[in-house]
């Protein structure tokens, strides 16, 4: 047969050289190890490190320089899976815990199984997909150039350096070889300690720093700029806040905190009260956010709702969405497994609400990915926000007690 009358199986336009073998694979394993490697800091250091930049730089030395393959798109389907290992530890992380802690504490409350784990974690992952796709267009596409995407950059970086090769790529490995022996040295000899403090008992406070590369690796992705917003954060809690709590508190008790402020200490006020203020901050950034970012999405959802039925014609095959149809129909599957499953004690109004604030913080996660990075992403300062006002709609609709307390969970 002449090459020129072949005709093969599947169209050209439709074939996907990122789906391999290879990148599902190794992607699942990288998903894997990161996802237990990020569950073990998040619970260590209480944030997250993006995985995206540490599973393009494996992706790239196995695909590329072991098994001799040349191909960016199947680089980046490994590192898209191998950083949503780290997403789903981080969702996890900040709120299982609590129902392993209740647990331990009494018998009215069980420890959630694996099966119950992985349930939620799919629900919950499926869900922020279907959000991301209209939000890809309306963040990412439309606002290129506005929002940085630190890390985003970082990655792709890192990939177009696997693939010209020479000093970039060498540059990557480096920094990769000093970070494992630093590391080596002060967690796994103790020649010096990772973790600092002191502590200003005239004034209630102290200060501190977790020494880790991967937090300085974090600050010197992002730039100093947003680096002196989240050291800005820092400086107005641990020197500001906490120490006028300490002096006006007094021996005064002020709830939620259970003992007067003059005994709670540094931590214990930190613990009772900064995280909450935190916690609303985050809230009223997110609400500032969606506001800015309503124009764009509701663009976004008006194009998506004109093309039902419509066979859109894009010119480059990665840029085409899932149908809007399908994400709909997938939305309401997830909502009733919600409702349905016993392993999700929360209902029908649970799982509306789960719906709401589930696009509400995707909305403003992915704006704060965009402005500060995945790693600053305050994740457990928006899940903290969503409790308090779920909780606050569980119990104005009769949901108190254990049960009540679980379903917020």
């Amino acid at each position: 047969m002449e090459k020129s009358s072949f005709k093969p199986f599947i169209p050209a336009d439709k074939i996907m050289p990122e789906i391999t073998p290879v990148s599902i694979t190794l992607g699942i394993i990288l998903a894997v190890l990161f996802g237990a490697a990020n569950a073990y800091l998040g619970l260590r250091v209480g944030m997250t490190v993006s995985a995206s930049i540490p599973a393009a730089v494996l992706s790239m030395g196995i695909i590329r320089i072991i098994m001799k393959r040349d191909s960016i798109l199947e680089n980046n389907m490994v590192q898209t899976i191998g950083s949503a290992g780290e997403s789903l530890a981080a969702g996890a992380i900040f709120t299982l815990p609590a129902l392993f802690m209740w647990a331990s504490e009494s018998d009215a409350v069980h420890k959630p199984s694996f099966w119950v784990i992985a349930i939620i974690s799919l629900c919950a992952a499926i869900l922020g997909l279907i959000f991301m796709v209209p939000l890809r267009s309306a963040l990412i596409v439309e606002e290129h150039g506005v929002l940085p995407f630190p890390e985003g950059t970082a990655c792709a970086e890192v990939l177009l350096a696997g693939e010209e090769g020479g000093e970039k790529s060498k540059i990557v490995f480096s920094g990769l070889g000093i970070s494992a022996v630093y590391k080596f040295i002060a967690d796994g000899i103790k020649l010096f300690p990772s973790e600092i403090d002191w502590s200003i008992k005239s004034f209630g406070t102290g200060f501190g720093m977790d020494v880790l590369p991967a937090l300085a690796s974090v600050g010197y992705i992002c730039g100093k700029k947003i680096s002196a917003y989240m050291m800005a954060g820092g400086v107005i809690g641990w020197f500001v806040a906490i120490p006028l709590i300490y002096f006006f508190g007094d021996s005064s008790i002020l709830p939620p905190a259970s003992a007067p402020v003059s005994e709670l200490g540094a931590w214990g006020i930190w613990s009772s009260y900064i995280r909450y203020i935190g916690a609303g901050a985050v809230a009223t950034g997110g609400i500032i956010s969606l506001i800015k970012s309503l124009p764009t999405i509701i663009k976004t959802f008006n194009k998506a709702i004109r093309g039902f039925g419509h066979k859109e014609a894009v010119e480059e095959r990665t840029n085409r969405d899932l149908p809007s149809l399908f994400l709909l129909i997938l939305a309401a599957v997830i909502v009733l497994t919600i409702w349905i499953l016993p392993a999700i004690p929360v209902g029908i109004l649970g799982a509306l609400i789960i719906v709401v604030f589930g696009f509400f913080f995707a909305t403003v996660s992915s704006r704060m990915v965009g402005l500060v990075g995945s790693s600053n992403n305050p994740v457990s300062g928006m899940a903290i926000a969503t409790l308090i006002i779920a909780t606050a709609l569980l119990k104005g609709t009769g949901h108190t007690g254990v049960a009540g307390m679980t379903s917020a969970i």
